[in-house]
């Protein structure tokens, strides 16, 4: 028995030795599983990051707007929205209603600033507004922001510099540039689409009369409804 031992060393095991291996073992069988979970919860942080970064860039601002659908918004509402972009924009309904227009031209970012600009001017505290100004800053502002609006660099290089001590007017220049290109370019187009036409001749409690009257309205050159004369 001795001789075979000898012959075949390492069928020799004992208690110590065997316990030792599998010891050495151990440590190496469970590091891989425990590096994976690492790396994946690292991996579930930067997506959370990423997507607050992104959340907080898009539709935070609009948030504090109630939620409309085309059923709480009656056609004579809708059709006063085209009597100016002022009008639109003092209606709540109103502007959750560009909102949605602009998200459908993938240019939703103007009125998110614009709503961010209004919500800073409400601020008091110097903290509240030096952290406002910044946020703001960082999603619409800065070159390659998230959520970058298109104002020109001497506007930009203006606001950079109150950064260290923002006002409530620090952005009133940025937003009035923001204001005239939504008025300009956007607002025509949403009083011409299909979204606003829909609203316009929604169905509901003593619309009928509306309706035969509103098929005489039409569109001027400035985009405004005027109502011709019926006999109905």
């Amino acid at each position: 028995m001795e001789t075979l031992l000898f012959l075949f060393p390492q069928f020799n095991f004992t208690a110590p030795k065997e316990e030792a291996y599998f010891k050495r073992l151990r440590p190496e069988e469970t590091q891989a599983p425990t590096m994976k979970a690492d790396s994946s919860r690292q991996q579930v942080k930067e997506r959370k990051s990423q997507l607050s970064l992104t959340r907080s860039g898009s539709h935070e601002n609009v948030s504090h707007h109630k939620k409309t659908t085309s059923s709480n918004i009656s056609a004579e509402a809708a059709l006063q929205w085209s009597s100016s972009f002022e009008e639109l924009m003092k209606n709540s309904d109103g502007v959750e209603t560009f909102s949605q227009f602009l998200r459908t031209e993938f240019s939703e970012e103007n009125i998110e600033f614009w709503l961010a600009c209004e919500e800073y001017k409400t601020y008091d505290s110097e903290k509240k507004l030096l952290s406002k100004a910044k946020h703001i800053y960082a999603v619409f502002i800065e070159s390659d922001a998230p959520k970058e609006v298109n104002i020109d660099y001497n506007t930009k290089m203006s606001i950079q510099k109150t950064l260290a001590q923002p006002t409530k007017s620090c952005f009133e220049a940025a937003q009035m540039k923001v204001y005239s290109l939504m008025k300009k370019d956007s607002y025509p187009r949403f009083l011409h689409s299909d979204l606003y036409l829909r609203l316009t001749r929604t169905k509901g409690p003593g619309v009928g009369m509306f309706r035969r009257r509103s098929r005489s309205c039409v569109f001027n050159e400035r985009g405004d409804a005027t109502v011709e004369p019926s006999s109905c």
